[in-house]
């Protein structure tokens, strides 16, 4: 089997992977350069949604969190998953797959970035409702996410479009 770098809908899954890219690289810089937290660090927005100042040295919702080296190895594992989604895009025929592993490769390069300029990812979003809270997260977390989704959408429903 030949590797293939490229396909028909590579540049198509590209532009949805810098897109998503530079929406979280700008929101982050915007936030953190921009934004007044106060004393607690915490800025309300809606009675549901505040703006925090959170670092997450951990994986996913900061869970494992690593000592000072692991970042490195959270940082190169979204790295070596970007390269592996993008050797999928190189193979798919389905603009909506093409959306969604670019959706991921620009959410896992997102906070790669983070970890690799910070030591860790910076999330600023908090949802919360009737004194639930959700996890902080950024959107490379949305990025993620939504491509996830797509991809059970695709492979359940939208495949069987074709």
């Amino acid at each position: 089997m030949k590797l293939r770098l490229a396909g028909p809908l590579t540049l198509y899954g590209g532009a949805f992977a810098l897109a998503a890219l530079v929406v979280d690289q700008a929101s982050k810089l915007a936030v953190l350069h921009g934004v007044d937290f106060g004393p607690n660090g915490i800025v309300p927005v809606t009675p549901f949604l505040d703006i925090v100042y959170a670092w997450n040295t951990g994986i996913s919702y900061g869970l494992f969190s690593q000592g000072a080296d692991g970042w490195w190895l959270l940082g190169g594992l979204k790295v070596i998953a970007a390269v592996l989604f993008w050797l999928w895009l190189a193979r798919v025929d389905r603009r909506l797959e093409a959306a969604a592993l670019g959706l991921l490769i620009g959410g896992a390069l997102g906070n790669a970035i983070d970890r690799a300029a910070y030591g860790a990812v910076f999330d600023f979003v908090s949802l919360h409702a009737v004194g639930f809270y959700w996890y902080v997260f950024n959107l490379s977390d949305v990025a993620i996410v939504a491509g996830v989704g797509l991809l059970l959408y695709d492979s359940l429903i939208g495949g069987a479009a074709k």
